[in-house]
């Protein structure tokens, strides 16, 4: 969907009031590359925008309450609308209790709306926000959910942007990002790491967002060089990072760290500051394979997570969560270096080994899943000779979206795994390919409905 394409369907829908602005944005899904789970360790991530990208506008009313209009992607398909009053939020933005507006979005029904209508209570929190009026927003996106490709963060992202435009709430790019992370984290509850929403507010086309997750620096983005391409291929086995696996193998790579590091407050923040030569020398021994919540707290008490909680009946992974960080880490900035300078055949074959050793410290942690690995495999299958060099499984794991590297001529094998994978599972993965600019890049757009 484009932005002349937006346009037309909202002045269609007789949603907006005439003669008063609207706020436009637009944010894109991304493609995990390298880094995945590792962002919540302090890892560098190397992170691809989508060319598939959500649309929100947002216009001011005098009603103190939030009407949201979630367009349907197909066609006939049905739309989702949510309201609710911000006072239910709380009567002052000092006050705002992230819990209580978690359990306002409850209701299976109303989930989806969190990630929207969550941008409110976080500005009212986090920047002091009053707002002396409501809003309608209305949300247009073809980034498909559930698939790993960050549809949550595009949702976020655009809201965010268009809410601090229609307000003239002023934030930068980096800012707003942090803040569409509390939205997810505190009101729809998903332990995410920053990548997803940095990369929809900052990516470039063409190139790999480089973030360093130390909090949120970010390096110079990685121009992919012209002669490589990579994909994403849906297995159609649902990925969520609200799911018990996902917030089991970060809460355990917390836990891992308060093991080996002995201290309630490490003089490391970031686990992923251990050279992976350290790491196995000194720590990695000390690690069981898992722990049971009851054992952990018994002898640690906490972690230093502020995301996730430590259920005492739970049992976690642990050495494979902790192992994933420190090596990914490592991974990762190889692959940088790797993609920097003229790419022989040998830095391809580096390339996708990178990729391969990615998606199995991904299964060793608990978080792979068979159509995932099936789509790697039929890539590792088809190989060189085919122009494919590397797969791997993306974002939270546990399903969803698989990533290739391949030469720029080969989008026929793609496809072609695509078919095999089809045959044998019944499902016809979608593709993504192409990249787009980030919501800073794109901006935000005004425009007024003729009365």
């Amino acid at each position: 969907m484009d932005l002349s394409t937006f346009i037309d369907t909202l002045t269609r829908k007789r949603f907006f009031e005439a003669a008063s602005p609207i706020a436009i944005a637009r944010a894109p899904g991304r493609l995990d590359v390298m880094g995945g789970i590792a962002d919540y360790s302090g890892s560098l991530v190397l992170q691809r925008t989508i060319a598939e990208a959500t649309f929100a506008a947002v216009q001011r009313c005098a009603e103190p309450r939030v009407d949201i209009v979630s367009l349907s992607a197909e066609a006939g398909g049905e739309n989702r609308s949510y309201s609710i009053d911000l006072s239910a939020f709380s009567e002052q933005s000092s006050l705002v209790d992230y819990s209580k507006a978690r359990r306002l979005f409850e209701n299976p029904a109303d989930r989806w709306a969190a990630y929207a209508a969550g941008v409110f209570p976080v500005l009212m929190r986090e920047r002091d926000v009053f707002f002396d009026g409501g809003a309608r927003v209305l949300i247009a996106s073809d980034v498909p959910e559930g698939k790993g490709v960050a549809s949550s963060a595009a949702l976020e992202v655009a809201t965010m942007q268009a809410v601090a435009s229609a307000f003239s709430i002023a934030t930068s790019p980096v800012e707003l990002a942090i803040l569409c992370q509390k939205v997810e984290n505190f009101i729809a509850g998903a332990p995410c790491g920053l990548m997803d929403q940095m990369t929809s507010a900052l990516g470039e086309a063409d190139s790999l967002t480089a973030l360093l997750c130390q909090p949120a620096v970010l390096e110079p983005a990685v121009r992919v060089p012209k002669e490589i391409a990579f994909w994403g291929l849906d297995s159609g086995e649902r990925h969520a990072v609200a799911g018990s696996d996902y917030e089991s193998v970060r809460a355990g790579t917390f836990m891992g760290y308060r093991m080996i590091s002995g201290e309630s407050e490490p003089r490391r923040k970031y686990l992923v500051n251990i050279p992976p030569s350290e790491f196995e020398q000194d720590f990695l021994h000390l690690l069981p394979e898992q722990v049971t919540g009851e054992e952990f707290l018994k002898r640690y008490s906490r972690t230093i997570d502020t995301v996730t909680r430590v259920d005492r009946g739970r049992t976690y992974p642990i050495r494979g969560p902790v192992a994933h960080a420190v090596y990914e880490h490592h991974r990762v900035r190889a692959f940088r270096q790797l993609l920097l300078g003229p790419v022989s055949e040998e830095q391809w074959t580096a390339l996708g080994e990178l990729m391969y050793q990615s998606h199995a410290s991904y299964s060793a942690c608990g978080l792979g899943s068979k159509g995932t690995s099936l789509i790697v495999d039929l890539v590792r299958s088809m190989g060189p000779a085919a122009g494919l060099y590397g797969a791997r499984i993306t974002g939270g794991g546990s399903g969803g979206t698989v990533a290739i590297l391949g030469r720029v001529r080969s989008r026929e094998a793609v496809d072609r795994v695509a078919e095999m994978y089809r045959a044998e599972t019944g499902y016809q993965p979608y593709v993504f390919s192409g990249t787009s600019e980030g919501a800073a890049s794109f901006g935000t757009k005004t425009m007024y409905l003729n009365p």
